[in-house]
Formats: structure tokens, C-alpha cells, sequence
């Protein structure tokens, strides 16, 4: 009998892949979720998070859990209500997932959840962080940290927990690289601020694969998801250039009209950390696209 998945938060970009991914392997997929989802093959169980609801029985059918979970951080302004949402939409649904899981006993074999490398902070240096160093004393970094904790309760009930502190994740559906690549097609893309920031990031597949390898091993901890190689924001607008066989005629975009525009979200462009993919790496795990180019070749031109 096929082994099964639940996702909590499958509607979106990662999502998505991820249960293609998955189906393709031969699991049964369903979806934790606030409305019936459209994919006739995921079967949907609604939950109210405000009114801690779900049903329980559905649950139980399920192997392995998957939580992304989590309100943008770039979708929005960042004011006090917003940062508020963001960490309790990520800490509240774990905390109630794991409450559910203790209280019914759910046979969960591993539960695996998202993360970021915004745990490090965004941190322009030579230092290559990796999981052993500890979170940024910023927002992102304390987001991180509380997003974590509530996971690795599940370690409590003997279940291995493990996140994945996700980078840039590269997809023509969405996300940053369809945002950054748009003015580049128009001929008017141009690095931001100095350019020097790094840039951590990984191919959708891959994110997504080492998601399912993560399950399958039933690993325990946190693990980095980016590719190899320390890309700055300059090298990476020159590869996507490159790539659609566009020029950079202008020059680059000015720090203070990012921070005009974005405003505290700004330091999330205009700075960037260098983060080690080694850990994942020596567990077993092997990336697709590891060099920057080759991923973007297979995303623009198939």
C-alpha cells in the first residue's frame, strides 16, 4: 500500500511542486488547508486554526507530515501587526499540528518543516554560515529561531523532526526570480544597491526534493537549502542577462530608492549572507542544479 504525505500550506509555489513531485513518487498526497483545494488528486482536510479544529480521523491516515506554513515576509509592509502575523502564523500552526499529534497519538513517521536562511541574518561578509551558528538578533532571525522551536517538540513524541532553511527558491511560476528577471526582459535591469550582497539560492526541484529526502531519512535538525557556490546580487543579475540574452545598459539601482520603495524590507535585498550547504550534503543529499547557470538555463529555456 502506497505511503501517504500531508502538507500543511500545499497552495503555494513550493507546494505545488512539492506534491507533483511527490504523486510522481507513488505517495498519496493531501492537504492541510483553510478551503477545498482544486487539485482533484489531493484530498483536502479544512482546518480553523482560530477555532483549533480539524478532523482528526483524516488525519490519522497519513504517514508523514509536511508544514509550509507561513505568512509572506515580502508580501507586505513590514509594521508591527504585520511581524506579528508572520510569527504566529508560523508558530501557531506547528504548536497546534504537534498538540493534535500528542493528543491522538498521530503515527507520524517524520515530520519535516519549512525554515529560513533569514535565521543567519542578512549579513554582507566573508563569514560562511552554517547550522551550528546561532540566529540573527533580528526579526528574521528571531522568526526563525520560535518557527524552529515549535518543531522540535515533535522530537518529544519520537518523531524526528527536521527544517529546511530554505534560499532564494528559483521558479519561473513566482517568487523573486520572476520579479527580477521582468525588468531584465524590458532591457532595464541592473543590480540593486552596490551589488556585493549575496544571494543563497536553490532550484525549485531541488528545494523541493530535498524536502522528500529529509522525510524519507527522517533526519533530525535543520539543514540549509541553497546551491553551491557564494553568488553576489551582481553575478546573479549578469547570469539572468546572460540567460535571456538581454544587455545591462543601466547603472545600478540606488540603495536609498530601495529603502524608498521597500522601506525596512529593503535590508533583505540590499544585504545578504553566505550560507554552507555541506551538512545536507554529507547526509546523502545531491543537488540538480548546483551552479547557477545551468538552473537558470532549464528554467527559461527548458
Amino acid at each position: 500500500m502506497a505511503e501517504s504525505v500531508l502538507i500543511s500550506g500545499g497552495s503555494g509555489l513550493v507546494g505545488k511542486v512539492l506534491t507533483t513531485l511527490l504523486i510522481e513518487k507513488g505517495y498519496k498526497v493531501g492537504h492541510i488547508s483553510r478551503s477545498a483545494s482544486s487539485n482533484p488528486n489531493v484530498e483536502t482536510i479544512v482546518w480553523d486554526l482560530k477555532k483549533k479544529t480539524i478532523d482528526i480521523e483524516q488525519v490519522k491516515k497519513y504517514d508523514y507530515l509536511i508544514n509550509l506554513v507561513g505568512a509572506g515576509i515580502a508580501d507586505k509592509k513590514g509594521t508591527e501587526e504585520r511581524k506579528e502575523e508572520i510569527v504566529r502564523s508560523r508558530v501557531e500552526s506547528l504548536n497546534f499540528l504537534f498538540n493534535i499529534t500528542k493528543e491522538h497519538n498521530l503515527p507520524f513517521k517524520s515530520v519535516v518543516s519549512a525554515s529560513a536562511v533569514g535565521y543567519y541574518g542578512f549579513n554582507t561578509s566573508d563569514q560562511i554560515y552554517n547550522e551550528t551558528d546561532p540566529p540573527s538578533e533580528d526579526f528574521l532571525g528571531n522568526t526563525c529561531q520560535k518557527w524552529e522551536k515549535a518543531l522540535f517538540q515533535f522530537n518529544e513524541l519520537n518523531i524526528p523532526a527536521s527544517a529546511v532553511r530554505i534560499g532564494l527558491v528559483l521558479s519561473t511560476e513566482g517568487g523573486a526570480l520572476k520579479e527580477l528577471a521582468f525588468p531584465i526582459k524590458l532591457c532595464a535591469g541592473a543590480p540593486l544597491g552596490n551589488g556585493k550582497q549575496y544571494m543563497p539560492w536553490v532550484h525549485i526541484w531541488d528545494i523541493c526534493n530535498q524536502f522528500i529526502f529529509q522525510m524519507e531519512h527522517k533526519l533530525k535538525g535543520s539543514y540549509n537549502g541553497c546551491a553551491d557556490g557564494h553568488v553576489t546580487n551582481k553575478e546573479f543579475t549578469e547570469a539572468v542577462a546572460q540567460v535571456l540574452k538581454k544587455p545591462l545598459i543601466l547603472p545600478n539601482v540606488p540603495a536609498f530608492v530601495m529603502k524608498v520603495i521597500l522601506g525596512q524590507r529593503s535590508l533583505m535585498v540590499l544585504n545578504g549572507s553566505r550560507v554552507s550547504n555541506e551538512k545536507i550534503k554529507k547526509a546523502g543529499f545531491k543537488y540538480d542544479f548546483s551552479k547557477l547557470n545551468s538552473a537558470l538555463q532549464e528554467l527559461f529555456n527548458g
